[in-house]
């Protein structure tokens, strides 16, 4: 007979009490304690497969002893996907997909599923029914070319899942979305803490005794945050994040945790009517198509991964008519731009602590890179004396406190890029000029040592 038991779960974390507390000792979060009901039944705890581990006794080997294997992956036909994932899908891997509701999540997956017609593929819905996931095939356009491997299930219990599983043996599981699934060895409800933690180790253990990738697709909170405890995170092997504003068409598909690549790549897809399309050379949609040259803005050279992009800068800078100034960035870091401008103001002359100073990265990303630095200073000049910078230079330099320009990595791919797009000038700093062979390079290279030197040039 199993033994029911009630413990209390923080919300934020996963931290399990045996009675109800204010602050969570573990993640410091207030009130986010609820009570569930769990079965304590270790006879039946690890049900999956049990049969097959009965006989296992693993021993302790050293790495001379592990013999190495080639690694394998599954390349599917999403460019995007491979690039984030880091080469492709790793047999046996656990993939975690977050987003906003209606961000395009579910029809990725769809896309991808039904895009993979060499493997046989299970895609298992708590969410849809079978006429709503053809309804969103047909919708797609791909309704008609599904391919005969590609197999629905709309289940919730994960002991119908796996019997199911059983039966067809699939290359690749794609369950949307955790939050709906339910275990019988966990008595709480769908989407609760203990449940979802309970539903993703019985996958993880399916995913590493059979070297089959599972796809879970999981909710978000209203902080941005994946819903559930956070122990699902280091529980997978890839954390994915999809990112973008439902006003605006492009989606950003970005890697939080990966433990077969980079963390550091991005994937661009545009939302259209017919699905998710790849967009191949991001810098197109990064860079606005404009009359004439308008002040305050630049072009900046950023890298995302391997990948470097071409970005616009757009600035805007008026009297403050409220005393304080304010400091408005849109996908930039507002501690850095405060830097910027007191570089600015102390090595420069120009009097910012009068100004209201609003900036924003075309195309709704968001950029980290420091060697985008060099063109935001230049933006914010043009658009307050009012001269515009032309649209045929861009900048890759990152700022120090002295008013420096500091040299930034992988010089070469950005000015390799900014030929590739048509761009007549490159400004650099004199540091990343040393180890350049500009001798096959058709777009001019200019370096500088210090901002102030740019502006004598520049903004004559």
């Amino acid at each position: 007979m199993a033994k029911l038991k009630s413990l209390f779960f923080c919300q934020s974390c996963g931290y399990e009490s045996a009675k109800w507390i204010g602050k969570c000792p573990s993640c410091n979060a207030w009130n986010t304690f609820v009570e569930e009901t769990v079965v304590k039944d270790e006879a039946n705890k690890n049900e999956w497969r049990q049969e097959s581990t009965k006989n296992r006794q693993p021993k302790p080997k050293t790495f001379s002893q592990i013999e190495p294997t080639d690694e394998i992956r599954i390349v599917t036909s999403d460019q995007e996907l491979n690039r984030v994932l880091g080469g492709g899908i790793v047999p046996g891997s656990l993939i975690l997909i977050g987003g906003e509701p209606g961000i395009g999540k579910s029809t990725l997956m769809l896309q991808i599923g039904l895009a993979l017609t060499n493997y046989r593929v299970l895609y298992v819905s708590g969410e849809e029914s079978e006429q709503q996931l053809k309804m969103r095939a047909e919708r797609l356009g791909l309704s008609k070319s599904a391919p005969e491997n590609f197999y629905t299930l709309t289940e919730t219990n994960t002991k119908n899942i796996f019997l199911s599983i059983e039966s067809l043996d699939p290359d690749l599981v794609v369950v949307d979305s955790i939050q709906t699934l339910h275990s019988h060895l966990i008595e709480s409800a769908a989407g609760s803490i203990s449940q979802v933690r309970q539903c993703a180790a019985e996958l993880i253990k399916y995913a590493k005794e059979t070297d089959t990738p599972v796809f879970l697709v999981g909710h978000i909170t209203k902080d941005g945050m994946l819903a559930g405890p956070k122990v699902l995170e280091h529980m997978v092997d890839t954390v994915l994040q999809f990112e973008g504003d439902r006003h605006l068409t492009y989606r950003i598909l970005r890697t939080t945790k990966n433990r077969f690549g980079s963390t550091s790549e991005i994937g661009i897809y545009e939302m259209l009517g017919s699905g998710l399309r790849e967009v191949s050379n991001p810098s197109e949609i990064l860079i606005s198509q404009k009359d004439g040259n308008i002040s305050g803005i630049t072009i900046g050279a950023t890298l995302e991964g391997n990948r470097p992009l071409l970005i616009e800068i757009q600035s805007l800078v008026s009297p403050a008519s409220y005393g304080t100034p304010q400091r408005t960035p849109t996908g930039f870091d507002q501690k850095r731009l405060n830097m910027l401008l007191a570089v600015l103001e102390k090595r420069c002359g120009f009097r910012m602590g009068t100004q209201d100073v609003f900036l924003n990265m075309a195309g709704g990303i968001t950029v980290e890179d420091p060697a985008i630095d060099l063109a935001i200073c230049i933006s914010i000049i043009s658009s307050m004396e009012e001269v515009p910078v032309s649209d045929k230079i861009c900048f890759a330099a990152e700022i120090g406190l002295g008013g420096e320009l500091r040299a930034v990595n992988r010089i070469e791919q950005r000015i390799s890029e900014a030929e590739k797009l048509g761009f007549g000038e490159i400004y650099i700093s004199k540091f990343s000029h040393k180890a350049l062979d500009l001798a096959k390079t058709k777009i001019e290279v200019k370096s500088f040592g210090k901002l102030s030197e740019v502006f004598q040039s520049l903004l004559k």
